[in-house]
């Protein structure tokens, strides 16, 4: 049971990069490369604003951030966008923080014009939890890619049509 609120949090400051790369390690889902991906989203934000395409939910309690998403609408098309991560850390898994952020980046998302919201994942075993909490939450698998990561390890494309698609 949760004692504390969650506030969410929108802007991203120079400390999130440590924020990103502690909890995206403290999962062990993610490789070394993968975190450095991770850190370099936020790299971008700061850097270049809204243009870099790149948006973030934080979700903090008190001083400390427990959870974030990144999100940004895909190049070329017109209301697709996706969610490039999201990320709890470990201690706070199973709580609804996750469920929290989804819905926050879908509510984002539909107000920026935003149709539907595709999320990759993982088809390793390790990842079996990730994907049913996104089939939980409304999303359905729309591509599978074989041996996509490596072998035995498919590309896992989950999509939601938000409210407002026509």
């Amino acid at each position: 049971m949760r004692t504390s609120a969650i506030m969410l949090r929108y802007e991203v400051a120079q400390t999130d990069r440590e924020v990103v790369r502690n909890i995206s390690a403290a999962t062990q889902f993610f490789t070394d490369d993968e975190v450095a991906v991770a850190v370099e989203l936020v790299d971008e934000r700061l850097a270049r604003g809204d243009v870099s395409g790149y948006h973030f939910v934080f979700a903090d309690e008190g001083d400390t951030t427990i959870g974030y998403a990144c999100y940004g609408p895909i190049a070329c098309t017109r209301g697709s966008f996706n969610l490039y991560w999201l990320v709890i850390d470990p201690s706070h898994q199973g709580q609804g923080i996750g469920g929290q952020l989804v819905g926050e980046v879908e509510r984002l998302v539909s107000q920026a014009g935003g149709r539907q919201l595709y999320i990759e994942t993982a088809g390793r075993e390790l990842y079996g939890p990730t994907r049913r909490f996104y089939e939980r939450i409304g999303y359905v698998e729309a591509a599978r890619f074989v041996d996509f990561y490596d072998v035995g390890d498919d590309k896992v494309v989950y999509e939601k049509r938000l409210a407002n698609a026509t």
